[in-house]
């Protein structure tokens, strides 16, 4: 057996938590294949989806829907089957949802915002975050324009990533690089961040973990602990608490690098 084929996991690894958000179901960009692939890895007491999980603005203009969308639903109905408590946290792609707040479905549960105890005690406001994006609330119409802007960059992003596949490269998110490098977007970043940090404080509450900017991070603002999930359709992030409380942010570029550099090393050897 090759070092590569250790390290993929012969059994479900048992965590506490798992939270994804940003999945946008329903577009050509979704990562819906690698997204199943995560979660068939693990065996999660809870999982949150942090909102945007369907996209309800693409849905509007036209029905996208391959069947490896329908296998992160049949995935995530599978494990709530199986014991996993499913909190469906709404976003403003799936706003439509917000109408049924409060819904239970067995132990599938739909709400706006909830708080998370970690193993060891913390408290967590789980929450999508377009409550605090003051473009989302006052300026739809730039919300709109800024999602198609956005959209095109993700077409660039796909085609990208399809020749780096070919020619033998790993996963790489252009978007994600862009927000790092216009200061614009730095600064609507590190705006949000604060502003999430601050409610957390005024709450009374240890942290965050939210959505909607696609930018996966997990650090301290304000003294409060900031946690983003990211997204799955350019970064292919997620955040896990484990049994002991501990939350790592997951990064499918990092897991796919380890491989590879083991692979690297086998064959070297």
């Amino acid at each position: 057996m090759s070092i590569a084929e250790r390290n993929k996991p012969s059994r479900k690894q048992h965590v506490r938590t798992l939270w994804i958000s940003d999945v946008h179901l329903g577009t050509r960009d979704c990562q819906a294949e690698r997204l199943a692939g995560f979660l068939k890895r693990y065996q999660a007491d809870r999982i949150y989806l942090v909102g945007d999980i369907i996209d309800g603005w693409k849905l509007r203009s036209g029905i996208y829907w391959p069947q490896t969308h329908t296998n992160v639903i049949r995935r995530l109905l599978t494990m709530s089957k199986r014991g996993t408590e499913v909190i469906y946290v709404t976003g403003n792609h799936d706003e439509f949802l917000r109408r049924y707040s409060t819904l239970i479905l067995g132990n599938i549960q739909l709400v706006d915002e909830a708080v998370h105890e970690t193993a060891d005690g913390r408290r967590l406001l789980v929450i999508h975050g377009d409550q605090f994006d003051v473009i989302t609330r006052y300026h739809k119409w730039l919300a709109f324009l800024g999602d198609s802007a956005y959209e095109f960059t993700l077409t660039l992003n796909r085609w990208l990533n399809h020749w780096r596949e070919r020619w033998g490269y790993g996963y790489w998110s252009l978007s994600a690089f862009l927000k790092h490098k216009v200061k614009t977007a730095v600064n609507f970043i590190s705006d949000f961040e604060e502003s999430i940090a601050h409610e957390c404080v005024k709450r009374g509450l240890d942290g965050a973990v939210c959505g909607h900017i696609h930018h996966a991070e997990i650090r301290k603002v304000n003294g409060v602990e900031y946690m983003n999930c990211g997204d799955w359709v350019e970064s292919c992030t997620a955040l896990i608490e484990h049994l002991d409380g501990s939350i790592q942010l997951y990064r499918l570029a990092e897991d796919q690098a380890a491989v590879t550099e083991a692979v690297a090393l086998e064959q070297a050897a």
